[in-house]
């Protein structure tokens, strides 16, 4: 691939790389967005296939939680996308390594986590 001479590490961190830089974008890009109860599931739909048009992606799946969004919402019948509403799971392959990653809010830590759920595939790096 011509961006592997960038990448000093292996083809695990790089999937690893790949899927925190996924689930940072939907993040960064999204909070703030508005969002209503109408709305809501075009917006997951958007995000979805925002996320599945990056390399090396190959699942995505994107909640708007719809009682926080119904907590929210202004008299206006709109509220902006918060951290505690948006949850996402991609699933990333990088020469055959899959890498399953998800976001969501954790309640203990009062923080919307972003996480690896599972990696497979090799362990090693042929280079």
């Amino acid at each position: 691939m011509r961006t592997e001479r960038y990448f000093r590490c292996t083809d695990r961190d790089r999937a690893a790389f790949e899927a925190g830089i996924k689930l940072g974008s939907i993040f960064h890009q999204y909070v703030g967005s508005p969002v209503s109860e109408r709305s809501a599931s075009h917006l997951e739909q958007a995000i979805e296939m925002g996320a599945r048009s990056q390399p090396y992606v190959v699942e995505a799946s994107v909640i708007i939680d719809r009682e926080e969004l119904s907590r929210c919402l202004s008299h206006f019948g709109y509220a902006s996308l918060g951290e505690r509403m948006l949850s996402a799971s991609i699933v990333i392959v990088y020469k055959g390594i899959r890498v399953e990653a998800s976001m969501g809010w954790v309640e203990e830590l009062g923080y919307p986590l972003m996480r690896i759920d599972a990696i497979s595939g090799p362990h090693h790096d042929p280079r």
